[in-house]
């Protein structure tokens, strides 16, 4: 059931109770209270016309209840649980058991005691008992809860805390809790990558051109004062356990690592790094690889790609046709090949992205891309990240005789490397020519956090399960594209400006 949607069955059997009462009614009207029988069969009768209605009303209350429906008359329609929360309950194959403490004088705690309560009408499985700890101290005391609006959330033995007054978090509580084991997410480090304990951000959303953050001397995304500490916290959230990898200090990628994070590296790789790396592939890991424009691959590491059926070229895509506020660089993309990881995306953009071009892989790897941009994009050439600077500052001119066309930006790959272990698992890859459209600057805004997330748990292997976003806070802005901004220009600044001119010309001709 979709947020807000009623159940149309539900109304019908509704209007079946409602004509069953109206014709226990009607025939009670018409029905005689005496008649000419005999005493006998007159008790009879009288038997039988009680039995039938007790039965009716039996069987149409009986179906009433077995068939209810929640009607939200709100316009928010803040007592429906959300769509996203509604699947995780679907999905449901394992009882679980929430008991929800709640605030009888908070008005999010009384609502979200509402919702609990349709979620889990909705399948039998989710037992709810929802507690006031100010009516019921025992209980709270049984659980040790000190404070209101938590949920304990149990199930096969295992227990989850979760203190919201949202639905979104007890259904990612609910995932959580049916876990088997913990996932662990690994970010690599070393290379001058995104940190994954930096948690700054910007509230600007300027072009390519500007993202020099306070760096003159670079003409490339330079994103030192970047981190990618938004996408961890929201993994974390999700109930993953993150931390970091540097494999130059290490020997190899740790065997917890049910996915590596390569977010943005600026410096090339040792080929002991990439060796490491390729033996992670080989025993099942899997790989999500951010490569921003620039970077330089160590052949080791370029071959390994190559593998997996991608180049990358040093070039930008420029998209005159597809792309986020003014300036062409900032790829959008509407359209997306049908994946697990592109279910129900809308818009995302990349601030300064690289073509990925499609190589035949090595036998065993199957490889599909994800999404590319627009027919009237190209690419112009940039020099590595080492040199600082671009060989045409102009992103609008063409460095070189290519026709404009779809350019690839993001595969998936998977499947198993030459060498691999006896029994290993397949492996799975994600490679990306951008790193900025996960950052801090950029993740929370339109679906760019929906990808990242989608991506993540494709390669976890938990694409089957119902995807519920993270709320990533952010400050409040107003992001237009360049049309509108374009209208918001014409309105203000010439719109505006006539009609004031032109009701002053008509109050002057009539008082002439």
């Amino acid at each position: 059931m979709e947020h807000g949607e009623i159940d149309l069955s539900a109304v019908a059997w509704f209007f079946g109770w409602a004509i069953a009462i109206a014709t226990l009614f009607f025939a009670g009207l018409q029905l005689p209270l005496q008649t000419r029988l005999t005493r006998a069969r007159s008790l009879l009768y009288n038997a039988a016309v009680v039995a039938a209605a007790v039965l009716v009303a039996v069987l149409a209350n009986a179906a009433m209840v077995l068939h209810d429906t929640h009607i939200d008359l709100t316009r928010e329609k803040i007592y429906t649980p959300s769509r996203q929360a509604m699947a995780v309950v679907d999905q449901l194959q394992t009882p679980v058991r929430l008991t929800y403490f709640y605030n009888g004088q908070d008005a999010n705690g009384q609502r979200l005691k509402e919702v609990l309560g349709v979620m889990a009408k909705r399948n039998a499985l989710l037992e709810v008992r929802t507690v006031d700890p100010d009516r019921e101290p025992s209980v709270a005391q049984q659980y040790g809860i000190g404070m209101a609006n938590v949920g304990i959330l149990e199930a096969e033995g295992r227990k989850v805390v979760v203190q919201t007054t949202d639905e979104g978090e007890i259904a990612i509580g609910i995932q959580r809790v049916l876990r088997e084991k913990v996932i662990t997410a690994c970010f690599l480090e070393g290379h001058n990558e995104f940190p994954m304990d930096n948690f700054e951000f910007h509230t600007h959303m300027e072009g390519i051109a500007g993202h020099s953050h306070d760096d003159a001397s670079s003409k490339l995304i330079q994103t030192t004062g970047h981190g990618i500490g938004r996408l961890r916290r929201a993994l974390e959230a999700q109930g993953y356990e993150t931390r970091k990898v540097i494999l130059a200090t290490s020997a190899g990628v740790p065997e917890s690592c049910q996915v590596l994070i390569d977010a943005n590296p600026r410096t090339t790789f040792l080929p002991a790094e990439s060796a490491a790396l390729e033996a992670y592939l080989q025993r099942g890991g899997s790989l999500l690889a951010m490569l921003d424009l620039g970077f330089v691959l160590e052949p080791r590491l370029a071959a390994l790609l190559g593998k997996l059926g991608v180049r990358l070229p040093q070039e930008a895509v420029v998209d005159p046709l597809s792309h986020y506020s003014t300036d062409a660089e900032m790829v959008a993309v509407t359209v997306y090949e049908r994946s697990p990881m592109t279910r129900n995306l809308s818009m995302t953009f990349f601030p300064g992205i690289r073509p990925l071009l499609p190589v035949p892989p090595v036998q065993g790897i199957a490889v599909a891309p994800l999404f590319s941009s627009s027919r009237d994009s190209y690419t112009r050439s940039v020099q590595p990240v080492a040199a600082r600077e671009v060989q045409d500052s102009t992103p609008s001119m063409r460095s070189h005789t290519e026709e404009p066309g779809p350019r690839v930006l993001a595969m998936a790959a998977e499947g198993q490397l030459p060498g691999a272990p006896t029994g290993a698992p397949r492996l799975r890859a994600v490679i990306v020519g951008d790193g900025d459209f996960a950052s801090n600057s950029f993740l929370p805004y339109l679906a760019n956090s929906d990808l990242a997330m989608s991506m993540v748990r494709w390669l976890v292997r938990e694409e089957r399960s119902a995807a519920v976003a993270t709320r990533i806070p952010v400050p409040p802005m107003i992001l237009l594209s360049g049309t509108q901004m374009q209208m918001i220009f014409l309105t203000v600044e010439l719109l505006l400006p006539l009609l004031v001119i032109a009701i002053g010309v008509s109050v002057w001709w009539r008082r002439r």
